[in-house]
Formats: structure tokens, sequence, C-alpha cells
């Protein structure tokens, strides 16, 4: 019976542990587009959180605008204002009429009146708690009024407006500038600020995915008596740009550059000094740029208004594109290369198309490929086969290294004045190293150590630069970090690391800054070309502050002994002379019996005759102490080393704005611009 009766549920059990039987069904091979892909991994661009895509915003319009002015070399003028929009403007900007709240137990900041009389309690426990502290006479806190219930929150919003003197924009290139992905005038192989293609372009898809709204640019070209307006969103799917408006609109002005405006979802509050910060140190690192940064909200005590006004009229030199280096390349660039030359035989292409690489040394590099190459082979019918060979043979040879004439440094000049400008400290020295190589890159090194000066904290603070933009995230990695906290012996240049105020400021210049992470905002340690460029121009800097340190405290200490023997003057003046005058009375006493006629009877003449009195022996004592203490310091300066003559800090004001026939040659040195007019 027992069997009988489990039976029917032994076959109850294995039904329902059998598999499903699903129909297959086959899978389609979807693609999706550059813009789909970023706004799916919008982080890649910067643009983690609404906070973050508020900063990165602000810093691709300003970059883009700063490369824009120095492409026709113009004097950088930027101004960018964020705008606060609250929610009603922003509803009625979209065409949505507010609606008041129904169901209030249906949103996500809806308080129980459990939980509100559990706040209140607990409220009610702290102020009991704050009032027994106040009549002990305890220090107390000031209490913070209670916010409630905490939701998620409602989004903020900002019109990001930054406008610029530069290059101006073609007026059939504006869409597909704006709204197609990956398409850009910055590629090529040249020191830029930027290199995806993304810009402004993700700025564009973050507002479509937060607000909805289209960017308005409006450009001009130098020279063009018209300018255009264009209104446009970003089609994510086909990578394409959907036009609202595009139009030529009078330019009576004659202004040229360019304006762009763009309405996101933000967050000023957490990233306020994040952008304040980036917006000082491109102060810094650009001192012939103005910038204008505005905030403007209805609460006009929460506006900012900050002018970082322009230094100096010297810019550094336009970067040049330059050709691969034969090391840098791979087998993917080598076939680009191939299909993109006009050259028609081998010989000519090695020669053209790479640099370090003339014709003698392209033909010893033909003949060492093999029997199958010669110099007059066509290019474009090499295979596989002869491809890879060649680019063994790159991997293998030797070439001599890239020059650093395509980069465009800030110069000591630039960075010097920068840093008096922003920082004001008491004092700085710069250092500029000549190029090196990475990789097949050519790259340079700047730096600068200031002390003291204003809002810098004890300690070391950081100042890195890639390409004359600022890197604010991310620094515990990098490489400027690590060598500035772990590799230099600061108190060997009479540097307290912890107690004095050091700002170390280091500038990275390259064709190809080797960044870590897609956020390219640190500079790996692990390169050893750079650390130990970095470290050596941190070092130069610091024998320059040495100097000056040095001489600081031999000042301080000359003052100081200065005072401890000017201290003494008056009662020594009043001993000796009382001495001397008592020995006077006996000397009168003793001249009229024997005449004497030596030294001693002449000063003790001269105190009798009161020719010399309190007063000029303390004059003559004074003098003494002045003139000891002179050689004094020159003989502790001669034997510590300290032979540098003093030198003084050269400022030059920024001249007014001159015709566009500009007749001076300017003589750079790093200290110094020296300006000959004709």
């Amino acid at each position: 019976m027992e069997s009988s009766e489990s039976s029917p549920e032994l076959k109850k059990s294995k039904s329902k542990a059998a598999p499903r039987k699903s129909k297959e069904t086959p899978s389609t091979l979807k693609q999706k587009s550059p813009a789909e892909f970023f706004a799916e991994n919008k982080n890649i661009a910067g643009f983690d959180n609404p906070g973050k895509s508020l900063y990165t915003t602000v810093r691709e319009l300003v970059e883009n605008s700063l490369d824009s002015a120095e492409s026709i070399s113009e004097l950088p003028v930027v101004e960018i204002t964020i705008e606060e929009i609250g929610k009603s403007k922003f509803n009625s900007m979209i065409g949505l009429v507010d609606r008041e709240r129904i169901d209030e137990a249906l949103y996500d900041d809806y308080e129980t009146t459990k939980a509100r009389e559990k706040r209140l309690a607990k409220e009610a426990r702290a102020q009991e708690m704050q009032a027994k502290n106040i009549s002990l006479g305890k220090k107390v806190k000031e209490s913070q009024p209670s916010k409630g219930m905490k939701g998620r929150g409602e989004a903020s919003f900002y019109r990001v407006t930054c406008k610029d003197n530069g290059k101006g924009m073609p007026h059939d290139d504006i869409p597909n500038m704006f709204g197609r992905v990956l398409s850009g005038t910055k590629y090529g192989l040249k020191q830029t600020r930027g290199k995806f293609g993304l810009g402004a372009k993700m700025a564009l898809i973050w507002s479509k995915m937060s607000t909805g709204l289209p960017i308005e640019i409006s450009s001009s070209m130098k020279g063009q008596n018209y300018s255009t307006f264009c209104r446009l969103d970003i089609d994510i799917h086909r990578n394409i740009p959907h036009v609202h408006a595009h139009e030529k609109r009078d330019n009576k002005e004659r202004w040229h550059g360019a304006e762009i405006q763009v309405v996101i979802e933000g967050n000023w509050t957490t990233y306020r000094s994040k952008i304040l910060h980036y917006m000082r140190q491109m102060a810094v690192i650009t001192p012939y740029a103005q910038f204008l940064f505005k905030f403007v909200t209805d609460s006009t005590d929460k506006n900012v208004t900050i002018r970082f006004s322009r230094r100096t009229d010297v810019m550094p030199p336009i970067p040049l594109e330059t050709k691969h280096h034969p090391s840098s390349v791979d087998l993917l660039l080598i076939k680009r290369l191939i299909t993109e030359t006009s050259k028609a035989n081998l010989l000519q292409f090695l020669q053209h198309e790479f640099v370090n690489i003339g014709k003698p040394y392209a033909e010893r590099l033909i003949g060492e490929m093999g029997p199958d190459f010669n110099p007059k082979t066509a290019v474009k019918s090499l295979t596989s086969q002869q491809i890879v060979r060649i680019h063994q043979l790159f991997r293998q040879a030797k070439f001599d290294d890239p020059s650093g004439d395509c980069l465009s440094p800030a110069g000591e000049y630039n960075l010097r004045l920068g840093i008096i400008k922003e920082l004001h400290p008491d004092m700085v020295a710069t250092y500029s190293g000549s190029a090196q190589v990475f990789e097949g890159h050519p790259f340079i090194v700047e730096a600068g150590v200031s002390m003291g000066g204003k809002d810098v904290k004890q300690g070391v603070n950081i100042f890195r630069f890639a390409n004359r933009i600022p890197l604010l995230f991310e620094q515990g990695a990098d490489v400027v970090t690590r060598t500035a906290l772990k590799r230099i012996n600061w108190s060997s240049y009479k540097i307290n690391q912890t107690q004095d105020k050091i700002g170390v400021f280091v500038s990275i210049v390259s064709t190809k800054i080797p960044f870590k992470g897609t956020g390219k905002e640190y500079i790996g340690d692990d390169i050893t070309e750079i650390a130990t460029a970095v470290k050596a121009a941190i070092q130069q800097c610091c024998i320059q502050l040495k100097s000056k340190i040095v001489k600081k405290i031999q000042a301080r200490e000359q003052q100081e002994r200065k005072r401890n023997l000017s201290k003494y003057i008056v009662d020594a003046t009043s001993a000796v002379y009382e001495v001397l005058k008592e020995m006077a009375n006996s000397h009168a006493s003793k001249k009229k019996k024997v005449a004497d006629d030596d030294e001693d009877s002449e000063l003790l003449d001269k105190v009798s005759d009161r020719i010399i009195t309190k007063e000029t022996l303390r004059e003559k004592l004074a003098q003494h102490v002045e003139k000891v203490d002179y050689e004094m310091a020159m003989e502790y300066a001669t034997q510590s080393g300290v032979s540098e003559e003093p030198r003084e800090s050269i400022y030059l004001q920024s001249l007014e704005e001159e015709a566009d026939d500009k007749n001076f040659i300017n003589l750079h040195n790093p200290i110094f611009v020296f300006r000959l007019y004709n």
C-alpha cells in the first residue's frame, strides 16, 4: 500500500523537476551608433552624475574656446555663465503645466504619522540635551533646522553659456560638428586639449537625456558680415544631427567667435568648489587669457561673479601637426598610412610619412627588409606579410628621437606669471625641461614651486596640468603627486614639508599624454621616463628656492644680530663716555706738570674740549655695528658658498591691444620678455 501511495507523489516531483522545453529563437545581430554607445557609457567622457556632468560641460566648452582663439593667435576672452533654472521655469520652457500633488502618499518624500512622531520626539530630546549643556556652561553646536522626510529630491537644471572671441565655425559645418559623435577638427598627431571629438557633443547628449532641450549655437568667422544661428539636437540611434533652425543673421558688430548655450541637469552645490578650482587653475596656466565666470540664481546672495584678468599678452606658439615616429606605430596605423599616402614607391613612403627617416637611412631599411623589397616597390601593392615585416623592423631598428619643436608648452614666463597672479606667493621658482621621448612621442615637463601665498594650505599642494588643462580628479595615483610626496627630500632644500605652504605646479605637454583610465584624469606612476623628468623638474625648482631661502635666513640672522648689538649701544656709550670723562679730568691735572703728546692724550683732549660727546660716540658705535654686521654677513655667505648675485622679480604690465600691423619684436627669456619696437 505504501508503495502505491508514494508512486503518484514521485511522478509529481519528477514532472516539476523536468526542464522546460523552449522554442529556439534565432539571435538577431544588433548594432549601436557611436552616439548610442557614449549615451549608455557616459562616464567614459566624465558625465558620471549630474554634478560631474555640469563640471565636465563647463570644462569642455572653456577648452574649446581657448583652442579656437589660440588657433588664430587671438588673445582669448572667454565668458562662462551658469544660470540656475527653477522647476516652474523649466516646465514652462518645455511647455509643461505645473500640477499640485493629489496623492501625497505616492511620493518618495511622504512622511507617515508614525515617522513624524518619531522625528519630533528625537528633536525634542536633542533640544532638551542642548538646554542642559547650556546650563552647565558647555560649548554647544548650533542646532540645524529639521529637513523633514528625506527623499530623492527634485532635479536641478542649469543653462550653461560660453562665449569666446575665437575662430568661429563655417556655416555649413555646424550641424555635423555638434550633432555627429566622433567627428571633429582635432584629429591628427599634434598636441591638443581634446582628442575624442566628444566635448560639446557629449554635453548635447546629456542635455537630450536629462532635459530633452536642444543646443543653441551662434558663430561668426573673422571678416564675415553675417553670423550663423543654429538650434539642433542629436538623433542618438542614427548619430546624425536633428536641425531645428539653421540661419544666417546680420553681423553689424563684426564679432567673431562662438556662443554656445545648453540646458542640462546638474548639481552646483556639490561641484561648486571643483568648478571654481578649475577656473582658477586654468587662469594659472593661461595668464594670457581673460575669463569672466558668473553663476546666476534667483537668490541674489548666492550669485557668484569672478573675473580672472589677463596678465600678459605673450602667447605660447601654436602646436604643429607632426608625422609619426617609426617606433610608435602599429600594424593598423601602417596600413592606414599606406591607404592614405600619395607617394608611389616604398622609398618615398618611408621618407615622407615618418619623422627621422632620411633617404640614406630609408635605403638601408629597405635593404634590411629582404629580397622582396626594393626602393621602387609600389607601396599600394604591399602584402600583409610585407607590412608585418616593416612593422617588425620598425620595432627593432634604431631611430633618432623626435624633436619637441611640434609641442607648445606654457613656458616659464607664463607659468611664473600665472602662479604670481593667482596665488601671490612669497617666493616662486620655475623650470622648463628639454624635450624627451616616451614610446616615440616627445614630451616636455615644466614645473613651478611656490612658498606661501593666498588660499594655500599648509603642506604640499599639488596642481597638475596635461596639455595645458587642469587635472582635478584621481590625484592620489598621479605621477606628480607620488613624486612630490614620496621622492622629494624637502628638508634638504630648507623646506618644511608639513609646516610650510608649498605649491607644486607640474605641466606635461605631449603629442600623446599617457593617461590611465578612460576619464583622462591622471598620468600613471609606472612610466619611468615621465617620472624621472617630473622629479628632475621639481628638484631644479627646489634648488632655486634653496638659494632664496638661505638668503632670507641670512637676512633674518643679520637683523637679529643687528638688533642684539644695537640694543646695548646706549648703555655701552654711557659707560665708555663716563670712563673717558674721568680719564680726561685726571689727564688735565697731570698735563700741567708733564707734557704728553701721545694719541691717548689727543683723545682725552677732544673729550675735554667737547669735540667727542656722548652723542658722537653713540653715532660712531652704531656705524661700527653696521660695518661689523656687513663683514660678518659677507664672510658667512662666502663660507656657505652662496655667490649668486641678488635678483629681483620683474613683472611686465599687459599692453593695450595694438593694430593688426604690429611693429615690434619679442625677445623671449625664461624670466622676462623684452619687446623691441621699430
